[in-house]
């Protein structure tokens, strides 16, 4: 019986000891799936302002954070009422105006976000009365590449060269603008690139997937 009691007693010890080195042992590290933007241009945008503006700002540190979060609100807002993936409009307007540097034919108080009319010093682009305007021809010049002319504009035609589009090109992804909105044969891999890296500066969302 005092072998028995013995014995009892001998494997709770060792079941309180194992118990209690269960709690110190350090939890587990979360594992986050990688975030991942739809291509498709008429893909719902899955980042917020604050996760576009931070990843501008780390490419410009020059200009303002405050005034970065209410322009990439624009983008996220206009893109919004015309079924436009506002991820890629963001990143398209990175890769053409150089983060907001400029520097080409198009002039920063010319509020073109897209290169809309740059074709040459006799031409040298379209030019918007505000910012907000001007992000709003940038989408509408999306929505014309990704639709066809029977689905209609949310807001008023600000851009200048959308019923052109409509009639001459068609684009269902980001990669399919290489083709029609760029001569640079490396256009698409530039936008994926920068996509590539948004994906890894925005990361921690988990559960998208590309579409």
């Amino acid at each position: 019986m005092k072998t028995i009691k013995s014995s009892f007693v001998t494997i709770l010890i060792v079941f309180i000891c194992l118990l209690a080195a269960c709690k110190t042992l350090p939890p587990k590290e979360e594992i986050k799936e990688p975030l991942i933007i739809s291509r498709r241009l008429t893909a719902k945008g899955i980042l917020t302002a604050p996760q576009l503006a931070s990843f501008f700002i780390q490419n410009n540190e020059e200009q303002d954070p405050a005034h970065i979060l209410k322009f990439a609100q624009y983008y996220i807002d206009e893109a919004a009422a015309e079924n436009i993936n506002s991820d890629i409009a963001f990143i398209q307007m990175c890769l053409e105006t150089g983060f907001l540097r400029f520097g080409g034919l198009v002039q920063p108080e010319w509020h073109n976000y897209c290169g809309l009319g740059a074709i040459s010093k006799e031409q040298p682009g379209c030019i918007f009365e505000t910012e907000e305007l001007g992000v709003r021809a940038h989408i509408q010049h999306l929505q014309a590449y990704a639709t066809t002319e029977d689905i209609p504009l949310k807001k008023e035609l600000v851009d200048p060269r959308y019923n052109w589009v409509h009639k001459t090109k068609f684009a269902l992804t980001m990669g399919d603008m290489a083709r029609s909105w760029a001569a640079d044969p490396e256009y698409a891999c530039k936008l994926e690139k920068l996509l590539e890296r948004l994906e890894e500066s925005a990361g921690g969302l988990s559960g998208q997937a590309r579409q």
